[in-house]
């Protein structure tokens, strides 16, 4: 399904791409994108430490939130595909960030972008191997029982354990996380290099042992502009504890502007 035929056959735009405003007026715009098996409800406290000019955009994929009825994704356009279709109209100053696999996702959102001519100002990638590489720590969900995902889920961290613990919550969120782990085993992108026009950095955890330090320079291909490395101590969601100090990364990159 193309984005057009999207938008005219199924739910309503704020669904699919939350708006969290501050000010009444705003300079720009952070999209996120949520890792696998995460929602846009995770990622909602990061409003408040956001500068007020700054708005909020949230990615939401189908399977959950108020997308929850519509069919499971399947490959990484089922994602990507309605979230820059469902971009606010005066999106035109944006930032592109995604962490773990909604890196992968933020990165065919900004290809798409770009294609429509109008690429976004800059692109964050989070704890993620850049896109043409293979996944190194690929889950296999098809070959674990709902006991043994939830397992690795706790291992990597990132969702609540108090969800997976609770035996009808779990039942829920379980599709979509299987969907999501799949699409990120198997997507590798093969196109021409580089894909984007803006400056991108990659960020990511010291100790993270889904993606080390070494896979996260390779982002740099992805452009013919600036590109910035860094790195904070923690593991795969390292941001989690160390939040204002992310935040206060990411608002440097929201404040920047091209030479």
């Amino acid at each position: 399904m193309s984005p057009v035929q999207y938008l005219a056959a199924t739910v309503a735009a704020d669904d699919v791409v939350w708006r969290l405003p501050g000010a009444a007026r705003h300079r720009t715009s952070l999209l996120v994108l949520p890792h696998a098996g995460g929602n846009a409800h995770a990622y909602a406290d990061w409003r408040g430490l956001l500068p007020a000019d700054v708005r909020l955009l949230i990615g939401q994929y189908p399977g959950r939130g108020a997308r929850f009825a519509e069919d499971l994704p399947v490959g990484i356009d089922d994602l990507a595909g309605p979230i820059a279709a469902c971009l606010p109209e005066d999106t035109d100053d944006l930032v592109v960030l995604g962490h773990s696999m909604g890196s992968l996702v933020a990165f065919e959102v900004a290809r798409a972008l770009t294609a429509q001519g109008r690429p976004p100002r800059a692109f964050v990638a989070s704890a993620c191997r850049a896109p043409f590489l293979p996944n190194p720590s690929r889950v296999e969900p098809e070959r674990l029982t709902d006991d043994d995902l939830v397992a690795a889920l706790k291992e990597r961290g990132g969702t609540d354990d108090a969800v997976l613990d609770e035996p009808e919550l779990r039942e829920i969120v379980l599709p979509s996380i299987r969907a999501d782990f799949a699409i990120d085993d198997a997507y590798r992108f093969t196109g021409a290099l580089p894909a984007l026009g803006c400056p991108v950095t990659a960020l990511g955890g010291a100790q993270d042992p889904i993606v080390p330090v070494d896979a996260l320079a390779d982002w740099a291909e992805v452009t013919d502009r600036e590109a910035a490395l860094t790195v904070l101590p923690g593991g795969h969601f390292y941001f989690q504890d160390r939040l204002p100090e992310f935040l206060s990364l990411v608002t440097s990159i929201l404040a920047a502007r091209p030479a």
